[in-house]
């Protein structure tokens, strides 16, 4: 048995919350510069040239690469052979979200009350999900998660009979009913299978998936090249103005199901796609 101090988990959470607001990460920058080697649309181009510009300015001047620096989300990989010390693990979570953003200057976003809507004043409560695999080890994976392209997710309750084709065509509503107000170039997280609940936390996991990983299962990975060929063919483009990066990649998770049921969530995050991974 591993013993850690969740003042250590407060301690890289904090770190965490700074690193990812402002530093795009290297899988994600990438793509990016590629997208906009690769853009045929002048204007779409102009508008990539100048997110990249935005980064620059992001790094050089230690300010938030967006205004909106996001709702905590936070996936704990824990495993069976830790035992946690000197506290309670979600409680040194949040104290880590309350002191990046209170520390890093970062913009508070979180209300207290869905309805009533008092500022929590320091980003609490973060979202938590957790996970027990084997091992002696923490991963933690960071992930800010901003609004204007949140609001564009959708959950699809498909019929079996719906088969592969409803699943695109759900996927590809999305996109479409987002358009320009999920700040595209988008990353589109997938997560197919499950339940109403899980496909959703499959979908907002597979916008943290590491660019150069592709599924282990032919027909995921082939459906991931096609919904990016179909989505990019939209002609939304950057800023949603017109071209063909609309999309940098197709993310999708699968899992099991019910006999009569296909459920499908779609997950979409911003140019950005904040996430930072860190293994105690």
């Amino acid at each position: 048995m591993r013993e850690i101090s969740v003042k250590v988990i407060t301690e890289e959470i904090a770190k965490m919350c700074v690193q990812a607001n402002h530093y795009l990460s290297k899988d994600m920058d990438e793509a990016l510069k590629q997208a906009t080697e690769s853009e045929e649309s002048p204007l779409g181009k102009k508008i990539l040239n100048q997110l990249q510009e935005n980064l620059k300015i992001a790094d050089q001047e230690m300010i938030p690469i967006c205004q909106d620096t996001g709702m905590a989300v936070v996936f704990m990989e824990i495993g069976q052979d830790v035992h946690f010390v000197d506290g309670n693990l979600e409680d040194a979570i949040n104290e880590g979200v309350r002191t990046g953003y209170t520390d890093g200057f970062l913009r508070k976003s979180v209300v207290g009350d869905p309805i009533e809507r008092m500022n929590t004043k320091d980003n609490t409560p973060a979202v938590v999900h957790y996970s027990i695999v084997p091992g002696d080890k923490v991963k933690i994976t960071f992930a800010p998660k901003g609004f204007g392209s949140e609001n564009m997710s959708r959950v699809f309750m498909l019929k079996p009979a719906d088969g592969i084709e409803g699943v695109k065509n759900a996927i590809l509503t999305a996109v479409k009913d987002a358009g320009p107000n999920a700040c595209p170039p988008m990353v589109v997280g997938v997560g197919i299978g499950g339940t109403f609940e899980k496909s959703a936390i499959m979908a907002k996991q597979a916008l943290t998936r590491e660019l150069s990983e592709k599924p282990e299962i032919p027909w995921v990975r082939d459906l991931e090249e096609e919904m990016l060929e179909k989505i990019n063919g939209l002609g939304i483009g950057p800023g949603g103005l017109g071209g063909r990066t609309t999309a940098l990649v197709v993310n999708i998770n699968t899992y099991a199901t019910h006999i009569a049921g296909l459920p499908v969530a779609i997950n979409i995050c911003c140019h950005v796609n904040r996430h930072v991974v860190k293994v105690i």
